[in-house]
């Protein structure tokens, strides 16, 4: 999971939320979402290399789609396509050892999300973009 500043303009990595159960895990974003006071939520989308959706992109519509009920947050699933070779790549040039790299993987594949997702929203004019605080990312 990945977390932007006040402003919207960084993403910062939180620690992964190991998948147990969904009381578990919900419990555990709730968590999430009071203690950084998100207003929205950034989801990995996961497509085909062709930009197609795949049989993981429906699973990831779905929890979206109970994300949004159970939370009444607003959901934006972004293109996730490539991030974790992107941040294996990043780790390797870091010259973190295997063990490390796949501990971090998953951190630094949120950060990539949120921030293409920030950084995106930066760009657009400012009528188009709603306020930053507090948008939160995960990956499923």
């Amino acid at each position: 999971m990945a977390v932007s500043d006040p402003l919207g303009l960084t993403a910062q990595g939180l620690d992964t939320i190991h998948r147990r159960n969904k009381r578990y895990d919900y419990e555990q974003i709730a968590h999430t979402i009071r203690k950084y006071q998100i207003a929205e939520i950034v989801v990995g989308y996961p497509l085909r290399l062709s930009g197609a959706p795949s049989a993981q992109s429906d699973k990831v519509s779905n929890l979206a789609d109970d994300l949004r009920r159970r939370f009444g947050l607003p959901i934006h699933l972004v293109d996730e396509r490539l991030t974790s070779v992107e941040a294996n790549r990043v780790l390797r040039d870091a010259e973190l050892s295997l063990q490390k790299r796949t501990d971090s993987v998953d951190r630094l594949a949120a950060v990539l999300i949120l921030q293409s997702f920030l950084d995106r929203r930066a760009s657009q004019s400012p009528a188009e973009s709603p306020p930053a605080d507090g948008v939160g990312g995960c990956r499923d």
